[in-house]
């Protein structure tokens, strides 16, 4: 999942194994960027199968939340990929892989301007604000909604989703699960269109939706949840493989 604009380099959101089917078909080295949101299994193990990168002269920028234990980004990557949990050292990849580590910061990505909060999940987590020509797109993958169910959105997410074109949300669980699993993280589908609609967004997307669900389920909780965006004045679309959205 990723942005693209005119003249951009291509920017991607998080590592995971969706990565790889991200690759471009030509030859020519690679140079993008990634906005990775935190350093769970599941957000990272895609880098080393990112075929672009595989190649000599490509370039890879990774914006990613500076740990709480102090090691750099660099180094937990460097701990990660390489014998006995990978074949090879990610230095040893052919590519160039330049990590920096980020907090609550303002930067630009190229002709982006990025905006990173640290939001509630498990470890230090990003959330992300990209704007370009007017337009932006808030990423939220991983976002714990208070763990009494309540509706509060902390200062740093409200900053990231104000008024915001797109926002990709967490809608991992229903009400009911979110009561076994309230402190795993995550957020329900109502929590996210609260914060959309809270926070003033046009068009919300919901995301890392909980890997046990068939497609079936998926559309009769989105069809819950679409209906009560357009009450609230939210359009609501679901987040799928190979959706191109255009804002």
């Amino acid at each position: 999942m990723g942005v693209s604009a005119p003249g951009e380099r291509p920017l991607v959101f998080d590592l995971g194994t969706g990565l790889r089917y991200c690759a471009h078909a030509d030859a020519a080295p690679f140079d993008g960027a990634c906005l990775l949101t935190h350093m769970h299994w599941d957000h990272i193990q895609g880098l080393p199968f990112f075929v672009p990168t595989l190649r000599h002269g490509s370039h890879f920028d990774i914006y990613a939340p500076r740990q709480e234990d102090g090691r750099s980004v660099a180094e937990v990557f460097d701990s990660i990929i390489r014998p006995p949990m990978f074949p090879v050292a990610l230095a040893d990849l052919p590519g160039t892989f330049r990590f920096h580590d980020t907090g609550d910061d303002d930067f630009s990505v190229g002709g982006y301007e990025v905006r990173s909060r640290l939001v509630p999940h498990i470890g230090n987590t990003l959330g992300y604000r990209v704007s370009h020509s007017g337009k932006s797109v808030v990423y939220l993958s991983d976002h714990q909604m208070p763990l009494d169910g309540s509706m509060f959105i902390t200062e740093g997410a409200r900053e990231l989703c104000e008024g915001a074109d797109l926002l990709i949300h967490d809608a991992q669980y229903t009400p009911h699960e979110f009561a076994e699993k309230a402190t795993w993280g995550h957020s329900t589908l109502e929590y996210a269109l609260w914060v959309a609609a809270e926070c003033k967004v046009k068009t919300l997307a919901l995301f890392h939706h909980d890997p046990g669900r068939c497609d079936d389920e998926l559309d009769r909780l989105f069809e819950q949840i679409r209906c009560e965006g357009e009450k609230r004045g939210v359009r609501v679309i679901a987040a799928s493989e190979g959706l191109v959205h255009f804002v």
